[in-house]
């Protein structure tokens, strides 16, 4: 019974990662003008974006200065003559009002009102935009962008090349991370070589926790294992992937020049070349999406592969072994059945991050795919390493 709640659990969870990256993507059906942000709550620098959507059967016309005002707590917003232009918006089209590259007109913290007009109809649309707390400021100046900028630098370095800037990082962040995550590895061997004095010690003090909790103390202590020694690298890595993988997704936002240092080459968003040997790392889904779904799921088959025969024969030459209860058919009811967990994560993740690699745009599935494969000739490495 335990093995379908267990499959149960996973199948929910699975379904809830997909919707949560998909969405709903449909739209409800609407009529005349709508004039709409496209995000109401932003912080500095504010990148704001104005959605005008023309569901009327007549052509909507309107110049981008002469009707377009923004106010400040009743003050006045100007913007530079460039950024004046007519615009014509077919029936049943959109457009994108992109102020972006005017993220200095809106540093003050304060409620924004845009107002469109068009003859005696007015369209109002206010973005509310405010600082970053002190944490968004330290993960913004420790984390973002430095990285931002190495991403910068190598996009100028290989002549605009986003696929080789992605790469590029990719292994480079993965080069810093070397040392932690050769930490860590270390750490579980550790873990590994003592599991059998951990289980004899369980044994002699069964019922008596507190004890136990003493004598595994004692027994990390002797053997210079650190049990928290794979967190310091999680702890490490996790803001950094999640930065990467923020850069890549708003790689063309032009809010980013806020984040440029001064001393580094001249850098422009706008020369961004995303083709990377005919793929848009911009696009997504598709047929050049579906293949490279395919061959990101495929890599992240064989990392996953290698990391639990690795894990497994660890296990059995430490004498761990998982043993079932008496007369019963499963493991301990009050852990995951274990031959369950590596199938779904032998299956189940790479199927997991097909979906998501067809999903997002392709430069998300390139910077997965190197990460994932770089992965696989470490673990190689240090396995050759640690036969030893």
């Amino acid at each position: 019974m335990k093995k379908y709640l267990d499959i149960l659990l996973f199948t929910l969870l699975f379904f809830f990662i997909f919707s949560y990256f998909t969405g709903d993507k449909q739209e409800n059906q609407l009529t005349g003008v709508q004039f709409v942000a496209t995000d109401t709550s932003l912080k500095v620098p504010a990148g704001i974006s104005l959605k005008l959507q023309n569901y009327t059967s007549e052509v909507f016309s309107y110049n981008t200065c002469d009707n377009l005002t923004t106010r400040l707590n009743g003050e006045l917003i100007v913007y530079p003559e460039s950024f004046c232009e007519d615009k014509n918006i077919a029936a049943g089209e959109t457009d994108i009002i992109n102020l972006a590259t005017h993220y200095d007109l809106f540093e003050t913290p304060g409620n924004y009102i845009f107002e469109l007009t068009q003859g005696e109809k007015k369209y109002l649309s206010t973005v509310d935009i405010e600082y970053r707390g002190t944490l968004g400021k330290v993960f913004i100046g420790l984390f973002y962008a430095p990285i931002y900028n190495l991403m910068a630098y190598l996009i100028h370095l290989f002549g605009n090349s986003l696929g080789f800037a992605i790469i590029s990082i990719t292994i480079i962040i993965r080069i810093l991370l070397l040392f932690p995550q050769h930490k860590m590895l270390v750490s579980q061997r550790k873990m590994q070589a003592i599991q059998p004095k951990i289980k004899k010690l369980q044994e002699k003090h069964k019922g008596n926790q507190q004890q136990i909790g003493v004598e595994l103390m004692k027994l990390y202590k002797d053997e210079g294992v650190n049990p928290m020694g794979s967190c310091g690298f999680l702890i490490i890595q996790m803001p950094i992937l999640l930065v990467i993988y923020r850069i890549i997704i708003d790689i063309m936002s032009l809010k980013n020049e806020f984040y440029l240092y001064d001393f580094l080459p001249a850098f422009s968003i706008s020369q961004i070349d995303p083709i990377f040997f005919g793929m848009n790392l911009l696009a997504s889904g598709g047929v050049v999406g579906f293949f490279l779904a395919l061959t990101v799921a495929a890599i992240q088959f064989v990392q996953v592969k290698l990391s639990i025969m690795h894990r497994t024969k660890a296990d059995t030459e430490s004498g761990v072994v998982l043993e079932k209860k008496k007369d019963a058919n499963s493991y301990s009811s009050m852990m995951p059945d274990p031959e369950l967990l590596n199938k779904f994560m032998l299956y189940g993740m790479p199927v997991m991050v097909g979906i998501f690699t067809y999903t997002l745009i392709a430069g998300v599935g390139l910077y997965w795919g190197i990460s994932t494969l770089f992965a696989i000739m470490q673990q190689l490495f240090v396995n050759k390493i640690i036969k030893k």
